[in-house]
């Protein structure tokens, strides 16, 4: 075959970055975030791999100076958002470790407030106790009611996220590579290994959203089709440098032309991304599928049911839904909740981890590996996680207590996504500082040294099972809740139980007349009302009266 016949190349595909680690990696530990990060990671990194090739808590609580809770933290963290998995609490490549702590100056697109105050008192309609501390932190101000354009869309925070890695793309390559002698005698130049290059998927990848993804390095000319057993030369950091920018201001471009033909007309853009600004404001069931993510966004004052054949993509988003009780039964990786009220939030099994962020009288009932509580008041969260919760921000009145409920798949979708019912940290919560360096905004001076306000456990006698009605469309092996209670809620449960049967055989060998046993079962119906309202249970009729 003549060069003349040869196929010519292939397109790279469009580069994006990885949403995980802005949205699930960030931690706000003062000390893992360096005013220079570049010199100092650098002295990290050689006082590291001078030990291993890996980090386990003791080295990186030695070279980070930090306790060593907040290390296997780090750790737990990392392996949460790392594509594929990493090497749990035994340890993490250095690499990947000066990677994340790289990211850690990384500052979030927060949402634009809301103008139509009256639009939001409507969801928002009591004072929140957010208001006497950090105004720019107040859901008053973060959540909209009926309209995504108060929120980032999904492309103005990918666009955010590449403004960033444009930036500080050298420094982070820097670490990477290695260094050689150059041509010039006392002179060094850096160099990136095929293996070291591949530690960037933890930021970025190629292809298309929602698709399988491969290696980083066959999408880089340089190293594509390179013969696993003949190790692939090295490439001057430079030149890959250059590569990576050029393919991140082709993605700006793309977004950017796609903002402009979104603005010139609601029919000439076609971009998912950009879709979900326009989702319908009016509807009480929104459920979009992005590109490798599914949205749940908008759902007032009604009961909503999805099951794993619903989700697509293995990331869940819950935005801004109140007065409502939502059952997403199904496994996922990744789940976020923001901006709801009021309502009753049931996620079936998430194996990387949940975030709960500006939530006000919210239940939420998940099993999970790991949970991230931020700015919320007054929430209480049943919890079946592997991990210890992480509570961050400004958080009033938060109640934590073990998982309360099942579904009959909920064994297969624990199995599935690597949750071990047996362990249960729900009541070992690490609460960090009141301010979120991330976020972008001006902070008093010395706030982000105070403590945040942690969970308290719920009492053992306000605690109750909570009943996902008809389960049996979708039959499983799952009889009863997979995560064993604690001495003294089951011990709670038991006596609810016998005072229960105890007063259906009172009543049942009582001898009233008619007008006494109407008087009997009108003071139980108002007790049992008010048990409701007073509970949060009252959401669960939500959904027979949507029947």
């Amino acid at each position: 075959m003549s060069s003349d016949d040869a196929p010519p190349p292939q397109p790279t595909p469009p580069l994006h970055p990885r949403r995980e680690p802005f949205e699930y990696g960030l931690l706000p530990i003062p000390k893992l975030i360096f005013s220079d990060p570049t010199q100092t990671l650098t002295q990290i990194k050689h006082k590291l791999l001078s030990l291993s090739p890996k980090a386990d808590v003791a080295a990186i609580s030695d070279a980070l100076q930090i306790p060593t809770h907040h290390a296997r933290l780090v750790i737990e963290t990392i392996d949460s958002v790392i594509e594929g998995g990493g090497g749990g609490v035994g340890g993490v490549e250095v690499l990947d470790l000066l990677v994340f702590l790289y990211i850690q100056s990384y500052k979030r697109l927060l949402p634009r407030g809301h103008k139509d105050s009256a639009s939001v008192a409507d969801v928002w309609p009591t004072t929140s106790a957010f208001d006497g501390f950090l105004s720019a932190l107040s859901p008053l101000q973060l959540v909209r009611s009926n309209s995504r354009r108060f929120i980032p869309s999904q492309a103005d925070e990918e666009a955010h996220q590449l403004s960033y890695l444009q930036k500080h793309l050298g420094n982070i390559l820097s670490l990477l590579a290695d260094p050689v002698e150059g041509e010039v005698e006392g002179e060094e130049s850096l160099v990136l290994p095929m293996d070291k290059f591949e530690h960037l998927s933890f930021l970025i990848y190629f292809g298309e959203k929602g698709s399988e993804r491969t290696p980083l390095s066959q999408s880089f000319p340089f190293f594509a089709n390179s013969d696993p057993d003949m190790p692939a030369v090295p490439v001057p950091a430079a030149q890959v440098h250059e590569w990576l920018l050029q393919n991140i201001a082709s993605a700006l471009e793309q977004i950017t032309e796609r903002a402009s033909a979104r603005e010139n007309g609601p029919n000439s853009a076609t971009d998912p991304d950009f879709a979900m600004a326009d989702v319908a404001a009016n509807s009480t069931k929104a459920l979009t599928n992005v590109r490798g993510s599914t949205f749940v966004d908008g759902i007032s004052k009604s009961s909503y049911v999805k099951q794993a054949s619903d989700i697509k993509g293995c990331s869940l988003k819950i935005l801004n839904c109140h007065e409502s009780v939502i059952y997403i039964l199904a496994p996922l990786k990744y789940a976020t909740i923001y901006g709801c009220s009021d309502a009753t939030i049931v996620i079936g099994a998430v194996g990387k981890a949940v975030r709960v962020e500006h939530c006000e009288r919210v239940h939420v009932i998940v099993a999970a590996k790991r949970i991230s509580i931020a700015n919320c008041r007054e929430c209480v969260f049943f919890l079946g996680v592997n991990q210890q919760p992480l509570i961050v921000g400004d958080n009033h009145k938060l109640q934590v207590a073990p998982y309360n409920t099942f579904y009959t798949l909920l064994d297969e979708h624990l199995k599935q996504v690597g949750i071990d019912p047996n362990i249960n940290k729900w009541d070992e919560p690490i609460a960090l500082g009141v301010v979120d360096p991330h976020d972008s905004l001006s902070h008093p001076a010395g706030v982000s040294d105070v403590q945040t306000e942690s969970a308290t456990r719920i009492d053992p006698d306000q605690f109750t099972n909570f009943l996902i009605p008809n389960d049996t469309e979708h039959p499983g092996s799952t009889k009863a809740n997979p995560f064993p209670l604690p001495e003294s809620y089951m011990a709670s449960q038991q006596r609810n139980c016998k005072n229960l049967e105890e007063v259906k055989q009172i009543l049942r060998e009582s001898k009233l007349e008619d007008s006494r046993k109407r008087e009997l079962a009108n003071a139980l119906h108002t007790c049992f009302k008010d048990w409701l309202y007073a509970s949060g249970n009252i959401r669960q009729l939500f959904y027979l009266q949507g029947e």
